[in-house]
């Protein structure tokens, strides 16, 4: 995967972390690929290769994954990989 796809973001129906993790990329004007892990079984498979469980909301960026969690979580991983922020056009003061 190069870094100029899209961002992957693994969902589970029903989970209001996923909606919550939908609802601020959508907010951030972050274009991404959603994929409904409950719906399809091959994006469950790819999500626990990519993060090696089974969890979701999951984050997959080029080598930056971020598996299972809330975006205060997600800001705060995503705090240590400043070029990741830049290509996704985050800055700093949002959250």
């Amino acid at each position: 995967m190069t870094q100029d796809a899209k961002p992957i973001l693994y969902v589970k129906s029903g989970c209001p972390w996923c909606t919550e993790a939908i609802s601020y990329f959508n907010n951030q004007g972050v274009e991404l690929e959603i994929r409904n892990v409950t719906k399809t079984h091959e994006y469950m498979n790819a999500m626990v290769a990519v993060s090696g469980q089974t969890k979701a909301p999951t984050f997959e960026y080029g080598e930056f994954v971020v598996a299972d969690f809330s975006v205060d979580e997600f800001l705060a991983e995503l705090n240590a990989f400043p070029e990741v922020r830049q290509k996704l056009g985050l800055n700093d003061d949002e959250n």
